[in-house]
């Protein structure tokens, strides 16, 4: 598909590349977009193709022990050698193929410690002047925080399911309202799967994450205060909240350290691809 150098891309090499993509994705690229994700997997394959290059000019060794290492930790990443298998085969990588592919990875990666890395450079100054020029990237919405009892309703289920399952409901409301434990309540009563165990709790929460039924009774309710039974399209709930947080602005303390990693990250990015187009 391409010649960098005189060394030829295969159309295989694109494959892999493609296949590892969509399974991270858990998806094919879409139609509409091919063109666009098809052009950029084959530039970062021409950008890797002369990284590759670079680093065996300046003769960067890797030893045995150290791609040993790299990828067993790999595998336990994938828990272990039946999903190392099975993460070759997605990407039809024989084990060989994939060394000599891990072995040019850690080379190119220990260029570009060298090379990148190195020069990075962060300054608190850095951090102020992007935390005041983004403001709306730091406001924090109102949230809620909340657990909840579901009594399921099957779809399409008639009207003597619904009114049971109602019934349920607020029997099971009516021992709240009478000082019955909710958490305990919701381990044995609710069927969330997701949170029953936990007695419930869903945990924090803003506008646009919810049914709006469900929304709509959990931000009328304050600290403390239990629902009556809320029907969305899942079937019945009883809501109770737990904190309210209004909408607030993230100092700059609570978000330097992340603003410190982003920064450093984006620097590292764009002086990668200043070294790859010096290099092309």
């Amino acid at each position: 598909l391409a010649t960098v150098n005189g060394e030829a891309i295969k159309k295989a090499e694109f494959d892999a590349a493609l296949a590892s993509i969509q399974q991270r994705a858990g998806r094919d690229v879409p139609a509409a977009e091919r063109d666009q994700v098809y052009r950029g997997v084959l530039d970062e394959l021409i950008g890797m193709k002369l990284l590759q290059q670079e680093a065996a000019t300046r003769k960067i060794e890797i030893t045995d022990a150290e791609l040993t290492q790299n990828i067993e930790a790999f595998k336990q990443h994938l828990g272990g050698d039946a999903g190392f298998t099975q993460a070759l085969a997605a990407q039809n990588l024989s084990i060989e193929q994939f060394r000599v592919q891990t072995r040019n990875e850690i080379r190119v990666g220990k260029m570009l410690e060298n090379e990148v890395a190195s020069k990075i450079a962060v300054q608190p100054k850095d951090v102020t002047d992007f935390y005041e020029k983004n403001p709306n990237q730091f406001k924090e919405p109102e949230r809620v925080k909340a657990s909840h009892i579901l009594f399921m309703v099957p779809e399409n289920a008639d009207a003597k399911v619904k009114d049971a399952t109602r019934a349920k409901a607020a029997g099971i409301l009516k021992q709240i309202k009478s000082g019955g434990d909710f958490a305990e309540l919701a381990k044995k009563n609710s069927q969330d799967p997701g949170n029953a165990k936990s007695g419930g709790e869903i945990g924090l929460f803003q506008r646009g994450q919810m049914v709006p039924p469900f929304e709509k009774a959990a931000f009328s309710l304050q600290p403390g205060e239990v629902s009556d039974v809320v029907e969305t399209q899942f079937g019945f709930h009883i809501i109770k909240v737990a904190e309210r947080h209004p909408e607030r602005t993230v100092s700059i303390d609570d978000v330097r350290p992340q603003l410190e990693e982003f920064l450093k990250s984006r620097q590292r990015q764009e002086k990668t691809e200043a070294f790859v187009n010096s290099l092309k």
